[in-house]
């Protein structure tokens, strides 16, 4: 396997990651104060689709590597 392959499969798997911890919001980790900051500045549902979109963005950077 080569490092791209590799980063490619760890884009994927931070991604479900993210995924998961938007829908379970862990109360542990969306009481960290950088989420936090991120309710205050975008409101609930603008974090929400913020890392939506984040992890979208790692899906299609996982992709990419896996096929490059």
């Amino acid at each position: 396997m080569n490092a791209k392959a590799l980063l490619g499969l760890l884009a994927l798997i931070y991604s479900g990651f993210v995924i998961f911890l938007t829908i379970k919001k862990p109360t542990k980790i969306w009481s960290m104060k950088k989420i936090q900051w991120f309710e205050k500045a975008l409101g609930k549902k603008g974090t929400e689709i913020f890392f939506y979109i984040w992890s979208l963005l790692f899906v299609v950077l996982g992709i990419w590597l896996l096929t490059k």
